[in-house]
């Protein structure tokens, strides 16, 4: 947008920054969305394994949604009374059930057999041939 295709005196000065970020901020959503569309949805989830697809769809819904929760907003529709927010909500419940899966994914795994030689390794375990070389002082040179 140019200053040339603005008329400044069609909305107040004060928010010619945040009208400049807003378009920014949807131009870069428009580079994402013609390079997600470049690839054929299959193609691309064949290169991804379960979890990471789950992720892509989760996140491909919720972008979606919420440019229709910005669009209802420029329409002067309330979005927090639409039916889009429950599906906002529903989406982010999934979406923290795929995080929890990935945490789990992720969190190192117990091998019961080295935790259980290393602790019987750790512990001391008394040797009869040791209690009695032990009570005997040991015989060496004095020091003068």
């Amino acid at each position: 947008m140019s200053e040339d295709d603005i008329n400044t005196e069609e909305y107040p000065t004060e928010i010619h920054d945040y009208l400049a970020a807003f378009e920014k901020s949807l131009a870069s959503v428009d580079k994402m969305l013609k390079t997600m569309m470049s690839v054929s949805r299959n193609e691309l989830l064949q290169k991804l394994e379960p979890l990471e697809q789950a992720k892509m769809d989760l996140v491909s819904v919720y972008a979606l949604n919420s440019m229709f929760w910005v669009y209802l907003a420029t329409q002067g529709i309330n979005p927090k009374e639409h039916p889009v927010k429950q599906e906002l909500e529903r989406i982010r419940t999934y979406m923290n059930k795929v995080k929890e899966i990935a945490d789990k994914k992720k969190a190192s795994k117990l091998d019961k057999g080295a935790a259980s030689r290393f602790v019987r390794n750790a512990l001391w375990e008394p040797n009869v041939e040791n209690e009695n070389t032990s009570k005997t002082p040991a015989k060496g040179k004095k020091k003068k």
